[in-house]
């Protein structure tokens, strides 16, 4: 295999140094030290992330907008946190907004985004996409009358059609619903391309960055999007989501809300009390990220770590292609090395289902996932809908030595 270059042309956290900041990569399982490829749906956290959400839990727990202290820094805490996430997407901190996932915030943003649409109007959706992308849409098809127009993708590549979807692009679209990056491939999609189209046609740009946001540094500017959700627990923090939306849009929605909840951007599209520890776990998680390299503010450190991880990841995932497909029996799916994508890969053994792989793996201490992931157009489209995918995703965490075992697990497995 391939030697991966220890030198960076951007200089980040050494994987050694990273790896120490991880208490799980301390586990073992039947003897073997556990390699974690499971990061597309659910990063392992740092020490500092779980710290930071103890110190809350134990110091300043409250809940909000009252006369004492602990109520007063929970404030404090939560204002940090969303100025914090500000600099993750280069939005304004009252433009963040939180919930329980991506796919809850998405629901309710839709719910509120549909109550000015109706028959004849239309909104674009991908094969792509995770279905936390397509349900809410689909679902203002029933409730509303609105016409879902769905991007067909390219199973020779995992990519979308842009011709078709081009063609799909005009005045009576309201909204483009569209991801950044296939979780189940690792596809990146040329977002700020489709979003300028579907601005001079008069839409709205929904953007899921679920799987982006981990791998690519998100810049809603550069993208163009009014609408950006992702998910802290696939970027190394607690399971809570992330909602970024342009203010002036926000305060004119009708969103559903208790009458005396606070009516601004961005608490107009918080139901009820928020998860406090996890919103300040979310943004320790950035403030993570924006350690492993060092500039002098917050979004330049962000910018030069995501730089060296992007360059890791990009030598990893080559080093588990070619591993893989030169092992009989494999099926490699998406982008190969070389376009874009994330260090996220999906493949199959003939012969074998994706469960019976995922065991066997972890047998030898390597977690992968496996299924649809909720990406099941994707799985349906590639013929896959019984046996399902297997899924290794490198993270911040990921070495060389656990993409060798994986690969030399994987061709085990083939052998049989």
């Amino acid at each position: 295999m391939t030697p991966i270059a220890t030198g960076s042309a951007t200089r980040v956290a050494d994987v050694g140094a990273i790896r120490a900041r991880f208490p799980a990569l301390e586990r073992r399982h039947h003897g073997h030290p556990v390699a974690y490829f499971d990061g597309p749906g659910g990063t392992q956290v740092p020490r500092v992330v779980a710290d930071a959400m103890v110190d809350y839990l134990y110091h300043h727990n409250a809940n909000t907008h009252w006369n004492y202290p602990t109520s007063r820094e929970t404030d404090d805490a939560i204002a940090a946190a969303r100025a914090t996430l500000a600099d993750f997407v280069v939005g304004a901190a009252d433009e963040i907004a939180f919930g329980a996932n991506m796919t809850t915030l998405t629901f309710h943003l839709a719910r509120a985004l549909g109550r000015q649409w109706g028959p004849g109007d239309e909104i674009i959706v991908t094969e792509l996409d995770h279905h936390a992308n397509v349900a809410p849409w689909h679902a203002l098809e029933r409730e509303r009358g609105v016409t879902i127009r769905t991007v067909p993708m390219r199973t020779e590549d995992g990519t979308l059609d842009g011709d078709i979807l081009q063609t799909m692009i005009g005045p009576r679209t309201r909204l483009l619903a569209i991801g950044a990056a296939s979780n189940a491939l690792g596809t990146i999609t040329n977002v700020a391309r489709w979003a300028q189209a579907a601005r001079e046609a008069g839409a709205l740009v929904f953007v899921d960055a679920v799987h982006y946001a981990p791998h690519a540094l998100v810049d809603v500017r550069a993208l163009g999007c009014d609408f950006l959700a992702c998910s802290a627990y696939k970027f190394y923090g607690p399971h809570i989501g992330i909602l970024w939306g342009r203010r002036e849009l926000v305060e004119s929605l009708d969103v559903p809300r208790l009458i005396p909840a606070p009516d601004e951007s961005p608490e107009r599209l918080e139901t009820g009390t928020q998860n406090h520890e996890g919103i300040v776990g979310a943004a320790a998680a950035v403030d993570f990220l924006a350690s492993l390299a060092e500039a002098d503010t917050r979004r330049e450190r962000l910018v030069r770590a995501f730089e060296g991880l992007h360059e890791r990841g990009t030598a990893l995932l080559e080093a588990m292609w070619r591993g893989l497909e030169a092992i009989d029996g494999i099926r490699l799916h998406g982008p190969p090395p070389g376009h874009p994508r994330t260090p996220t890969l999906a493949f199959t053994i003939e012969r074998h289902t994706s469960d019976r792989v995922a065991i066997e793996l972890a047998r030898n201490g390597v977690f992968v996932s496996n299924g649809d992931f909720y990406a099941t157009t994707v799985v349906e489209r590639l013929g896959l809908a019984n046996e399902g995918l297997v899924r290794a995703g490198c993270a911040c965490y990921t070495s060389l030595e656990e993409v060798e075992r994986l690969v030399a697990g994987v061709a085990e497995i083939a052998r049989r």
